[in-house]
């Protein structure tokens, strides 16, 4: 007779598992509370669908926080092979010039999911949608919102993050892990906008402008990319990927101290004797021939006196290494991800509960980070398939 495994969540890390388990050996169902699966899957295509990054492993290993955590899953399941899977799956996937994995152009993020959902139909997964899971009975059973009550020889949750609501991803599960004697910690926005007080003036004239090829730095992490000036301050890929060193400065300081590189591409020393050759006045030459924006060059105007800005080694100095004060975060619900969820020593190595024998949590409701770029798809989906293989009884390290 087959085993019976309930998963508690349709995103990324509950398809893959269902994917990978051995429909042989055991009859899975997936439980959503929203009327359709995958819908932050969706959300994360818009303005591009990065499905995994093309960099080799151990570099890619590195981008997580804490960096161990994943290790095993994503030595057991990484970008190549979950390009392969794609690629069984008729999406064909190509590496980008910023080195994110995209599928070949033309394919929809809806038609992705689609594929999946269909190869999970084949694989007789089943699917009952607005279940809403409120917590355990006496003995265990799982209680859904909706008068339901179940029990399963494995239970599995896949309940995401706090962020995007609209999608299901609300993290109101907390409180029933919390009342479970499970360890957990409070969410806080991770990939998010960090909130800087411009002057009216400044953001009625820059607002919108991104900062391209840009390099932050946060204590002593930097991280090259873009950003965007917004009312409510600076985002963007250059600056996500700071966001727990930033969280935990903001936490302990209320406010945290980054700097922007806004020529990463130069040296100070090859910066300043671009300047000095420079012919022309010092505006018309930070335009010009150093390539900087207005919005940039103002920054410069403001942070400088008059006699620094025209000083070449002031100046090149400001251009590379340029402070700012971030005194809040942006809100979970418009974060793309979040930290917090349940503490990763709750969990053994397989993301086994430990005082909750045959549950498992898997998915961004764990407490790790990753910036954006794939990398949170691919660690939600290697957590799917090493969990799969576990249960199938496939030895994984």
């Amino acid at each position: 007779m087959k085993k019976t495994v309930a998963i508690i969540g349709g995103g990324t890390a509950g398809m893959f598992l269902a994917a990978f388990l051995d429909s042989s050996i055991f009859e899975v169902t997936i439980y959503e509370k929203k009327p359709s699966m995958g819908r932050k899957f969706l959300v994360a295509g818009d303005g591009g669908f990065n499905l995994t990054h093309g960099e080799e492993m151990d570099a890619f290993k590195n981008r997580y926080t804490p960096h161990s955590f994943l290790d095993r899953a994503l030595n057991h399941f990484g970008n190549d092979e979950l390009r392969t899977f794609l690629s069984e799956l008729n999406i064909p996937t190509f590496v980008g010039t910023s080195g994110r994995v995209f599928p070949e152009k033309g394919i929809k993020p809806i038609e992705v999911l689609k594929k999946i959902e269909n190869h999970l139909i084949q694989k007789k997964v089943k699917f009952e949608f607005g279940k809403t899971f409120v917590g355990w009975g006496k003995e265990n059973e799982l209680i859904f919102k909706e008068g339901q009550e179940l029990k399963s020889d494995y239970v599995v949750f896949a309940l995401g993050g706090a962020s995007w609501k609209v999608t299901g991803s609300d993290g109101t599960w907390l409180e029933l892990f919390q009342n479970k004697q499970i360890p957990t910690l409070p969410f806080k926005s991770a990939n998010c906008a960090f909130e800087i007080d411009w002057s009216e003036d400044y953001i009625k004239k820059h607002g919108g402008t991104p900062l391209k090829n840009i390099s932050i730095t946060a204590q002593n992490k930097s991280q090259k990319g873009e950003a965007v000036i917004t009312s409510f301050g600076l985002e963007g890929n250059a600056i996500y990927a700071l966001s727990p060193i930033i969280q935990e400065e903001l936490a302990k300081k209320g406010k945290a101290i980054v700097t922007l590189d806004f020529k990463p591409s130069l040296s100070l020393e090859s910066l300043i004797s671009k300047l000095n050759d420079c012919q022309s006045n010092t505006s018309t030459c930070l335009k010009k021939e150093i390539k900087l924006v207005p919005a940039i060059i103002e920054l410069l105007k403001i942070k400088l006196s008059k006699a620094q800005f025209l000083d070449v080694q002031s100046l090149a100095k400001c251009i590379k290494n340029y402070p700012f004060e971030l005194v809040g975060a942006g809100s979970i619900d418009e974060a793309i991800s979040t930290d917090g969820g349940i503490d990763l020593n709750a969990v053994n190595d397989h993301f086994e509960v430990k005082n909750l024998k045959n549950h498992f949590c898997i998915g961004e409701m764990l407490n790790w980070n990753a910036p954006t770029g794939g990398y949170l798809i691919q660690a939600c989906s290697s957590m799917g398939v090493y969990l799969a293989n576990h249960l199938n009884g496939r030895t994984v390290k």
